[in-house]
C-alpha cells in the first residue's frame, strides 16, 4: 500500500512540476521563502566545488511549486524568474530536458528530498 501511496504522489507532483515548468503555471514566492532561501549559500557552495555552471533547485508542498536558480557569479534567480533564466540557458532543448527531468525531480520530491541539479554546458 506505501508503494502505491507513492507512486500516487509522484504522479501528482510530475503533473504539478508540467504545469509549472512546461505550461508557464505560477510558482510561490512563499514556498521559495519556506524551503529553500535558507539554503542558497550551501547550493552556491556545491556549484563552485562541483565547477557547475549554475544549479537550479525545485521543490513542491501542498500542491505549490517554488524554483530557484543559482549562477556562477552568485545571482538568484527565483521562481518565474528561475524558469524563464533556464530557459535562456537552454533555448532549443528546455522542453526535451525538463520533460527528462521532471520524472527524476518528481520522484525526489515525493521521498521529501529537495530537487537540486547542478549543471555544466557543453560549448
Amino acid at each position: 500500500m506505501e508503494k502505491f501511496v507513492n507512486l500516487m504522489k509522484k504522479r501528482r507532483i510530475e503533473r504539478l512540476l508540467r504545469e509549472a515548468l512546461l505550461r508557464g503555471g505560477k510558482m510561490e514566492l512563499a514556498l521559495y521563502e519556506y524551503e529553500l532561501e535558507e539554503h542558497i549559500e550551501y547550493w552556491y557552495e556545491g556549484l563552485k566545488a562541483d565547477r557547475d555552471e549554475f544549479v537550479f533547485v525545485v521543490t513542491e508542498n501542498s500542491g505549490d511549486v517554488a524554483m530557484a536558480l543559482i549562477t556562477e557569479d552568485k545571482t538568484v534567480f527565483i521562481n518565474e524568474d528561475a524558469r524563464k533564466k533556464l530557459q535562456g540557458f537552454w533555448p532549443r532543448t528546455y522542453n526535451t530536458n525538463m520533460k527528462k527531468l521532471i520524472p527524476w525531480m518528481a520522484r525526489d520530491l515525493a521521498n521529501d528530498i529537495l530537487s537540486v541539479n547542478g549543471v555544466k554546458t557543453v560549448p
